[in-house]
């Protein structure tokens, strides 16, 4: 059985710019993501989504528009073990609200589309933030 994580692809609106928040990880292979963590016994994967996202961002659901109609599970192999996560799009409120990194992170950035999937490196990841992003610009009122 795959191990479960869930969060949430978050964007805000600068200008006529999208950028999505990126976190650097501060252990391992220095990997950047979206804020994200593994499932707690009992927990549902929206619950843990926005635990997760207060840990490492310091946004509560006050800060966050969540489109709870859109999401997207990434599946993959980590040293070996099945992983699925599931991400949901939310949009920052207040777009000069400043992210306060845990301990897991060591850096964040603010980045519009391609510079996101290149950083993240993974082509299920450009996939889904390539979705989410055509939503934002194309459909937002029905989002």
């Amino acid at each position: 059985m795959a191990k479960r994580a869930a969060g949430f692809l978050i964007f805000r609106r600068v200008c006529e710019r999208i950028e999505y928040l990126m976190l650097q990880a501060s252990y391992g292979q220095h990997h950047w993501s979206p804020p994200k963590g593994h499932v707690d016994p009992g927990e549902d994967d929206f619950k843990t989504a926005l635990r997760e996202t207060t840990e490492e961002s310091g946004y509560v659901a006050a800060d966050l528009q969540v489109f709870k109609n859109q999401t997207r599970t990434l599946e993959y192999k980590v040293k070996g073990h099945d992983k699925a996560v599931v991400y949901w799009l939310a949009e920052l409120i207040n777009p000069s609200k400043e992210v306060k990194l845990s301990d897991e992170h060591q850096d964040l950035k603010w980045l519009e589309r391609d510079d996101a999937i290149q950083i993240a490196g993974y082509e299920d990841f450009a996939a889904m933030v390539r979705h989410f992003d055509d939503k934002i610009k194309q459909d937002y009122d029905q989002l």
